[in-house]
């Protein structure tokens, strides 16, 4: 492709993109605010913000907003473990609690006895890193399972949101490997690194990604230059209204390599790039290497498939499923969808969002990813997950033309 096919290209992507952020702010029952970007290997190509940071006030939103990015923190931590398995300090295959000791006391809950105590029993085998990279360890979130719920409800046990030690401290929902389920173990994973390289997650992302990728506005806890930035995180009501909240990620007492993490659409589109060149930054600096990257990118999961995610607390999350009726598998750690999606994304490519409405796709075979960002709950919001299908929608009918 020369030159002036490639600015051809960008440019009909970046439009088609755009047209569908302006869209969503008033379409249906519509948005308080979207940045969305696009980049393919070279560059951010486009990068575009619509509505306002909070409903009811004058800050338009901006396309340096930061935001509450949730679970797209898992797939910064999963490099960490990534580039720790390159360097021989990590082996995915042996007990966990060789590198984080409070594995070692995790139990199986079997159900509740008649005066509700949980039934626990010790885990057949231990739980290893590969099975927290993949889901298989056995942990929940109490918004996608009715036990952690009622661990929650019933038994005081605090929620994986509110960063404590005493928050990761959840029983398996099943022995280590026998289920995909998605939970906490990608915050478990953080630990790991933090027990094999002696930092907090925060530091060992700080060196070993964002100064590599220039992702100067990621953070766990926000600071001085990027707090007035903060999106608002917004409430949509049963009428379809929205009502601005004022929920903000707490002062972590742990660094949660699963969703602690604030980034900005941009910062995001860098990590996405690296992972589109082959682990490559854009300053030419390996962070991941080209092998490394091409194995963590396969379904790992084996026969097991990813499942819809059932909205058990229904003002976080309604019920959850991309692309339903397809199969989905697990990477290292990543969705990927192992048949074209509707929206033109090839199989085999890279997924994954975040808890208050936030999308990406990492599109290796064509080198092109994007990212949505909004701050709404609950999870799959129609209007911002319709959104976000439709623009990625959009971008491959404008490649394909």
């Amino acid at each position: 492709m020369s030159d002036e096919e490639a600015v051809a290209r960008q440019e009909r992507l970046a439009e088609a993109a755009d047209a569908v952020v302006r869209a969503s702010i008033d379409e249906g029952p519509g948005l308080p605010g979207v940045v969305a970007g696009l980049t393919d290997r070279e560059e951010s190509f486009y990068l575009g913000a619509a509505g306002r940071r909070s409903l009811g006030a004058d800050d338009p939103m901006t396309t340096d907003a930061v935001m509450a990015i949730f679970s797209t923190t898992k797939a910064i931590t999963g490099t960490t473990v990534l580039q720790l398995v390159e360097e021989g300090r990590i082996d995915l295959d042996a007990p966990a609690k060789t590198y984080a000791p409070a594995l070692g006391d995790v139990q199986v809950i079997e159900g509740f006895d008649d005066d509700g105590s949980p039934r626990l029993r010790p885990p057949r085998t231990d739980v290893t890193t590969k099975q927290l990279m993949l889901h298989t360890a056995g942990f929940g979130y109490d918004f996608f399972d009715e036990t952690y719920n009622r661990l929650a409800t019933d038994h005081g046990q605090p929620s994986i949101v509110a960063a404590t030690r005493e928050s990761l401290r959840t029983p398996l929902l099943f022995d280590p490997g026998e289920q995909w389920q998605y939970g906490s173990n990608i915050d478990w994973a953080g630990q790991v690194v933090e027990g094999v390289t002696g930092q907090s997650l925060g530091e060992v992302m700080r060196t070993r990604v964002f100064e590599p990728l220039g992702m100067d506005d990621t953070m766990f806890a926000l600071d001085d230059r990027t707090r007035p930035r903060l999106a608002t995180m917004h409430q949509r009501q049963d009428d379809g209204s929205l009502v601005p909240t004022g929920f903000v990620l707490p002062e972590p007492e742990v660094h949660m390599g699963g969703h602690g993490l604030h980034s900005t659409v941009g910062d995001y589109l860098a990590f996405i790039r690296m992972w589109l060149n082959d682990g490559l930054s854009h300053s030419g600096r390996q962070v991941l290497g080209k092998e490394t990257v091409r194995m963590a990118e396969k379904n790992h999961l084996g026969d097991l498939k990813v499942q819809m995610l059932p909205g058990v607390i229904p003002s976080l999350s309604n019920d959850a499923e991309f692309f339903p009726g397809q199969s989905k598998s697990w990477a290292y750690t990543f969705m990927v969808n192992d048949e074209d999606a509707p929206t033109g994304r090839p199989a085999g490519s890279l997924a994954w969002a975040g808890l208050a409405n936030l999308y990406y796709w990492i599109d290796r075979q064509h080198g092109i990813g994007g990212f949505w960002g909004t701050q709404i709950f609950p999870f799959a919001d129609a209007a911002s997950v319709g959104g976000y299908l439709e623009m990625e929608t959009a971008v491959y009918d404008a490649l394909a033309a």
